[in-house]
């Protein structure tokens, strides 16, 4: 009798679940950008892939000029013919124009290209990973110092979500019922020995603010994040996040 080889036969079954994943089309976590030219102007289009939520960003760069976000939590379809991108929106800076609260967005990966046949087609490249303290998705939770009262959680429709990963930020205000969008801001960040720096690259509200720096002070607290500082106003603040 032929003695079987059961390390072999691991790596086999590790090689075909990997083909797998690439076979049925799912995206790995990370950062793709696409910045495309025209008519003189310059349109970056960014997705957010962080485990089974999704965020897209449209915003123009020189003059600085936001267009929009949508995210929410995805799954993948898959058929013979294509794979498809079917996102529930949580949020959509467009929906009093649209009034999409789902998106389905055929896509392939082409090596590690993220290719989306949406309004457009777009071939996004991944940026370079990263880790930094407070990589995460954190919701608000309530004003500071933590003295017992009530926070805002998961259960409220009215959220403000932070997501940070691979050197980037964004938070962004809305409400799940309503679907009310009150705004979103992003661009890169750093964050070592307690200082939390943000570099802004889009800001809804006023794109004058892109290429502000703010600088804040963070301490992790259990899981609670503490932050605390001056706003882009220059008024005091301290607000304290907990992980989603």
């Amino acid at each position: 009798m032929k003695k079987i080889n059961l390390n072999l036969i691991s790596a086999s079954i590790l090689l075909l679940l990997t083909s797998s994943l690439v076979v049925y089309g799912q995206i790995p976590t990370g950062i793709y950008t696409d910045t495309v030219q025209n008519n003189g102007s310059k349109t970056v289009h960014q997705v957010k892939i962080n485990g089974d939520y999704f965020i897209y960003n449209e915003y123009e760069i020189d003059p600085a000029k936001f267009i929009k976000t949508v995210g929410g939590f995805f799954k993948i379809e898959n058929t013979s013919s294509q794979n498809t991108l079917v996102v529930q929106l949580e949020f959509n800076s467009d929906y009093e124009k649209d009034a999409l609260k789902q998106l389905t967005i055929p896509f392939k990966m082409d090596g590690e290209k993220l290719q989306l046949h949406w309004n457009q087609k777009l071939a996004l490249e991944p940026t370079t990973p990263a880790a930094q303290d407070l990589d995460g998705a954190w919701l608000f939770a309530t004003r500071g110092p933590d003295k017992g009262q009530e926070r805002r959680g998961e259960e409220n429709s009215r959220k403000t979500l932070k997501l940070l990963m691979d050197n980037t930020f964004q938070w962004i205000a809305y409400d799940t019922e309503s679907f009310r969008f009150s705004g979103t801001g992003g661009g890169s960040y750093t964050s070592l020995d307690g200082i939390y720096t943000e570099h802004i690259e889009f800001f809804s509200k006023d794109d004058t603010r892109v290429g502000a720096q703010l600088n804040f002070n963070y301490n992790i607290k259990g899981k609670d994040w503490h932050h605390t500082g001056k706003n882009s106003k220059g008024e005091p603040m301290y607000e304290i996040w907990s992980k989603r």
